[in-house]
């Protein structure tokens, strides 16, 4: 009863502390515009200035409901699954550093596939209608509609690709909770709508939200591999696609030229 009281409440409880710890900064960026230092480094500059109010209560609404109804009951499915798989929470189960880095470069292959081929199913015309519009509301993204999407997409979409690389493996409960620190990191990064310095760039998700049909994947392998981000690459927005390691913003870095 414990270890099901600490697997299923714990990691509940747990991400959706790192889904409010992540959005805080953003969000009071968004909604205050302090810290204002922060606005050198929008990606889309002229939107979201202030975040539009009541679009940002209407996701909030979706976003808890998504994080309290209906990630709780994924994560209840999940556990018999995880207990068959024998996942681990104890200090004896604990991988090694090899083990641990093995594991979680498959999570993430797990969830480069998952998540492209699950996000291009939901843009076939029939679903996007029906499920997927929701979330391309917000053509210039906030953090906090990474996870703001009809209930149905989240399960598909964001829930089971990020569990199917634990599931796989039987993966320790720790490694599990180090992953979906990662996780929500990313996902809250790409929708952010900042592109920080010396953090990974938001860029290409970004670009997806304002053109739609390009860039589906998490970090490009199968967007390249089926030329979904040819649009994006001959764009100069490609260019800023990098790591900046200076406290320069990437349109100051790589001005876009102006067409005449």
């Amino acid at each position: 009863m414990s270890n099901l009281i600490f697997f299923n409440a714990g990691t509940w409880l747990y991400g959706f502390a790192l889904l409010l710890f992540f959005n805080l900064v953003f969000a009071c960026a968004d909604i205050t515009g302090r810290p204002a230092w922060m606005h050198r480094y929008k990606i889309q500059k002229d939107k979201n200035v202030p975040v539009n109010w009541s679009m940002y209560k209407k996701a909030v609404k979706r976003v808890l409901f998504n994080a309290l109804v209906v990630s709780l009951c994924y994560q209840l499915l999940n556990y018999p699954l995880l207990l068959w798989r024998g996942a681990p929470c104890g200090y004896e189960g604990l991988p090694s550093l090899t083990t641990a880095a093995m594991q979680l470069l498959l999570f993430a292959f797990g969830v480069e596939a998952g998540f492209y081929y699950g996000h291009r199913l939901f843009h076939i015309p029939y679903l996007y209608k029906r499920f997927h519009k929701t979330h391309h509301e917000w053509t210039a993204p906030v953090g906090l509609v990474a996870t703001y999407c009809h209930p149905l997409e989240h399960v598909i979409v964001n829930l089971f690709p990020i569990a199917v690389g634990p599931l796989i493996t039987g993966a320790h409960l720790s490694l599990v909770w180090l992953w979906y620190t990662v996780v929500v990191f990313s996902t809250t990064l790409n929708h952010s709508g900042y592109h920080l310095p010396f953090l990974p760039s938001p860029e290409a998700h970004d670009f997806h939200h304002k053109e739609f049909t390009q860039n589906y994947g998490v970090v490009g392998l199968l967007d390249r591999l089926h030329n979904t981000d040819n649009l994006f690459r001959s764009s100069g927005t490609c260019k800023r696609h990098v790591l900046l390691l200076s406290l320069s913003s990437a349109s100051e870095v790589y001005p876009l030229s102006r067409k005449k």
